[in-house]
């Protein structure tokens, strides 16, 4: 069989790998212990499943392919955070980013090669949205991630976050497979509280994930909540409102008790006036949330600024005054481009 028509053997669920067998005369539990390779122990060479014979091996070979990921290039900013260009099969190219801290290490995955959705302040918007990754490119960055975290720091991957390249709700189906397989007690055993998928908001999805009851955070890139400005600076506003995410989120939050998490930018001469603050805080009331002020990481020509420091203390100071909980978020390796906002494929 030519290697460009073989099917990716990791695209077919263990049932699936067990059927194969079982139809080729072979017992079930080949497959089960093929499923083992790919996911619990991470090989992509069926040479190397050695519990198998030269024969299987050569059979699977025959049929299958594994269109696994390779970290082509690897950058370490100063402050220890690592930035991987992921190539995939295709030799598209995407990025990961390993976030340590004292007591964890946070991987950051991408879901899309590219976006679509053309936010302003976004690196990422300057590419043109090539295609979805699949699942199990999805939870090949993982792997890659628990394995540096393992090598650099000593301990384990302890949470992932699905603020990468792409919106992950545009990519569901597969972001849920993936998630489904990190947490798995056949993949890496991973809890969903320690995961987080971060999006732009998609009214219709969030409640949908609602409705099958996930069990990881939900983050939201909000920046305004002002319907005017946010459309401005993200144009996926204009047809899904702050009142039609408003109540998807309570529909989420009446289904799932999980408070959400909203990622907010504040920018000089943009939303970093007194309405700004009280429409935020208004906002925030509507159900029960947390509030990252994320710092502001430039891209070339974008014309944005970091609002002034005196600023972003109003804004914690009211919005904890308000009751509402509120984080001041540094950025982490900025001088190799790896801060939120600026993964763009730079080397590519």
């Amino acid at each position: 069989m030519d290697a460009n028509t073989k099917k990716d053997i990791r695209s077919l669920s263990k049932d699936e790998i067990i059927e194969f067998f079982v139809n080729n005369g072979d017992k079930a539990f080949r497959g089960k212990q093929v499923y083992e390779w790919l996911w619990s122990k991470g090989i992509h060479n069926f040479d190397l499943m050695t519990n198998l014979s030269k024969d299987t091996r050569i059979f699977l070979d025959k049929h299958f392919v594994i269109n696994h990921i390779k970290v082509d290039d690897m950058q370490r900013s100063i402050d220890g955070t690592i930035k991987n260009a992921i190539r995939l099969f295709d030799d598209k190219i995407v990025e990961s980013v390993l976030i340590p801290t004292e007591k964890r290490t946070t991987a950051c995955v991408s879901s899309q090669v590219g976006c679509a959705l053309n936010c302003a302040f976004c690196a990422t918007a300057r590419i043109k949205n090539m295609r979805n990754l699949n699942a199990d490119e999805i939870y090949d960055q993982v792997v890659a991630a628990h394995q540096q975290s393992n090598l650099f720091y000593g301990h384990p991957l302890s949470n992932i976050v699905f603020m990468g390249m792409g919106e992950p709700l545009m990519n569901y189906n597969e972001v849920k497979k993936a998630i489904g397989m990190i947490t798995s007690d056949e993949g890496l055993q991973m809890s969903p509280r320690r995961i987080v998928l971060s999006t732009s908001g998609l009214p219709k999805k969030i409640k949908q994930m609602a409705d099958e009851g996930v069990k990881f955070g939900l983050a939201v890139s909000l920046h305004s909540a002002i319907d005017e400005k946010r459309s401005k600076m993200m144009p996926i506003n204009i047809k899904n409102s702050l009142t039609d995410l408003a109540e998807s989120l309570e529909y989420w939050y009446s289904k799932t008790k999980s408070r959400v998490t909203y990622e907010y930018v504040v920018w000089k001469d943009f939303n970093d006036k007194q309405e700004d603050i009280d429409a935020l805080i208004k906002y925030a009331k509507i159900i029960p949330c947390k509030i990252n002020i994320i710092e502001y990481n430039e891209i070339e020509e974008d014309g944005f600024q970091q609002a002034e420091p005196k600023v972003i203390d109003s804004y914690q100071k009211q919005l904890e005054d308000a009751g509402i909980v509120v984080n001041v978020r540094r950025s982490r390796g900025k001088d190799i481009d790896a801060a939120c906002g600026q993964l763009a494929n730079k080397k590519q």
